[in-house]
Formats: C-alpha cells, sequence, structure tokens
C-alpha cells in the first residue's frame, strides 16, 4: 500500500515538473523576447542586438521536437509538444530580427537559417534511415544535449558587450530568467523520469542561467551606481 502511495507521489511530481516546464517556464521563455523585438520594429533596427540566440533556440527546438516523438523516445511526447510550439515562436522571431538588420546581418541569418533546416532534416532522415530504435534515441539523444547547451550558452555571446560597456541593455533580463526558470524545471522533469538527455543540459543551463542572473545583478547595480553620481563640467 505504501509503495502504491509513494508511486503515485512520484507520479504527480514527475507530471508536475514536466507541466511546468513545458507549458509554464516554457511560454514564458517564448515570450520574453517580445519587448527586444517591439522595441526593433519601433526603431527599425537591430542595433547591436544578436540573432545567434534565436538560431540556437530554433535548432535546439527542432532537434528536442524530434526526440520527443514517440518514433524516437516513448513517453515524453511533453517535450515534443513544447518544442514545436517553440520552434514557429523562433521563427517569427528570426524573420523579424532579418527585416530589420542591415544586408552583411540579413545574408548571414538567412545563410544560418537554411543550415538550421538543413541539419534537422540530415538528423531525422539518419536516424530514420539507418538506425533501429534504441540506437536512434541515443544519436538524437546526444544531438540534443548539445543543441540544449549551446541555446543555453548562446546568451553568453553578449557579455563581453556587456564588460564592455557596463551596461546590460542589450542582455534582457526577462530572456536570461525564463530560461533559468525553464532549464530548472526540465532538469527535475529529467531527474523524475530517469532521461539523462534531458536533466545533464537542463543541469548546465541551470548553472548557465544563474551566471547570467548574477552578471545582470552585478552590471545592473555598476550602472545604477554611476548614475548616481552626476557628471561636473571641470
Amino acid at each position: 500500500m505504501s509503495s502504491t502511495v509513494v508511486s503515485s507521489v512520484y507520479v504527480v511530481c514527475s507530471d508536475a515538473a514536466g507541466i511546468a516546464g513545458s507549458n509554464i517556464f516554457a511560454f514564458v521563455l517564448f515570450l520574453s523576447p517580445i519587448p527586444t523585438f517591439r522595441r526593433i520594429i519601433r526603431n527599425e533596427s537591430t542595433e547591436m542586438f544578436s540573432g545567434m540566440p534565436y538560431i540556437y533556440a530554433l535548432l535546439n527546438c527542432l532537434i528536442c521536437l524530434w526526440y520527443g516523438m514517440p518514433l524516437v523516445s516513448p513517453g515524453i511526447i511533453l517535450v515534443a509538444t513544447v518544442n514545436s510550439i517553440g520552434a514557429i515562436f523562433q521563427l517569427i522571431y528570426i524573420s523579424v530580427f532579418v527585416v530589420y538588420a542591415e544586408k552583411p546581418m540579413k545574408l548571414k541569418m538567412l545563410g544560418l537559417l537554411i543550415s538550421v533546416f538543413a541539419t534537422f532534416a540530415s538528423t531525422v532522415f539518419v536516424s530514420m534511415r539507418f538506425l533501429d530504435s534504441p540506437s536512434r534515441q541515443l544519436f538524437v539523444g546526444y544531438l540534443s544535449v548539445a543543441s540544449l547547451i549551446s541555446m543555453f550558452a548562446s546568451p553568453l555571446i553578449i557579455i563581453k558587450l556587456v564588460i564592455k560597456t557596463r551596461s546590460v541593455e542589450y542582455m534582457p533580463l526577462s530572456l536570461s530568467l525564463a530560461t533559468f526558470l525553464m532549464s530548472l524545471a526540465f532538469f527535475v522533469y529529467g531527474m523524475f523520469k530517469h532521461d539523462a538527455f534531458i536533466y545533464v543540459p537542463n543541469g548546465i543551463g541551470t548553472g548557465l542561467g544563474t551566471l547570467q542572473l548574477a552578471l545582470y545583478a552585478y552590471f545592473n547595480d555598476a550602472s545604477q551606481e554611476e548614475l548616481k553620481h552626476p557628471l561636473i563640467d571641470p
């Protein structure tokens, strides 16, 4: 009787972590770039914002979508559904970025977008054509780990600019916070499911998210401190 109760509690906790990660925090993550893109549209310029986080996010959503499909990993359909929605959001963001980017950046983003779809198509083809079910899950699982870590690390690209300007203007807090919360929820979900391909990259993502939040807090406080000292005309 006690083992049944423990099992029931375990399932409830697992589902709760999955719902939190795949519905609540993931949706917050997908919506978090909206203020940035409202600014881009209003100013009709991408300014110094980077489009790379959205390229990495799209690749990650597509790979993880495939990993969560029953043909690859039965029993974790939540992973597939949330990443299908995420892929749509990333495509919208990339489209807006391309419209308002300068020509060299526009061409670069289009080239990267083609590379993302080519990589995804190759992954699906190879995994279905040449691999049996267990090998398919391992192959796509390792790719999902790599893509997740790349997505979580992509906001760190802007750190050089943050350090140089001592400003967090181009490192949105909403994106860093949402990334941290979603990776933490999926880390817990992966632990309950005993799936290393979920909890390992999301554990790394939790650490990287913590680093981003710490950097934001440090440089935001530094910039606020500088604003307290008025400029003196000698």
